[in-house]
């Protein structure tokens, strides 16, 4: 005999994200649990936002950490990636300051438990964004980073293999670059 899982409302979801130590994601009545992030992650991440919020500056486009909650309003995801770009104004989900729904940008570290559910269903999911122009995957046990760039109607996908390749990507305004040797300075590869 299976066990039934509890089916949870997105107002319940969001009473309990607000109560919690430990954030977690929410998909069709589901929590789920956010892993620890690795040395190798965060130091991704940290160099990830300060790259961003350098090129960006003072302009109309920001950048946003793993703290910052993400709602995907066609289809109900709630969910936290690496870091997140906006640019203009910020748009909020009904009766809510701490979730957006406007993001250009949205770039996940890859680690070996996520790496199938972000590179397939959560980037199907993501791609529900109207205002989605770039996802970005950086992986923290290789060097590699998958740029897809919406064209059109269609991704378009970009790896970046080599310390010495850079990206260049249109927020707003702005062209930013982003440097693979930048993004992986001081991690730690297993041999």
């Amino acid at each position: 005999m299976q066990r039934a899982h509890k089916v949870f409302t997105p107002k319940e979801y969001l009473a309990q994200e607000e109560a919690a130590e430990t954030r977690s994601e929410y998909y069709r009545g589901q929590i789920y649990a956010m892993s620890g992030g690795t040395l190798n992650h965060n130091r991704i991440v940290v160099r990830l936002i300060r790259e961003l919020s350098l090129a960006l500056g003072r302009g109309p486009c920001e950048a946003f950490s793993s703290d910052q909650r993400i709602l995907v309003e066609k289809n109900g995801l709630y969910t936290y990636p690496d870091a997140a770009v906006v640019c203009g104004d910020i748009q909020l989900a009904p009766g809510r300051k701490d979730t957006i729904t406007n993001p250009i940008l949205i770039v996940e570290v890859l680690s070996e438990s996520t790496r199938d559910y972000d590179r397939g269903d959560k980037f199907k999911l993501y791609r529900a964004i109207p205002t989605l122009q770039h996802y970005i995957l950086i992986d923290q046990d290789e060097v590699r980073v998958e740029h897809y760039r919406k064209h059109k109607n269609d991704w378009v996908i970009e790896s970046y293999t080599r310390m010495s390749d850079a990206l260049t990507i249109k927020l707003g305004e702005k062209i930013v670059k982003l440097r693979v040797r930048d993004l992986y300075d001081k991690v730690k590869f297993s041999t």
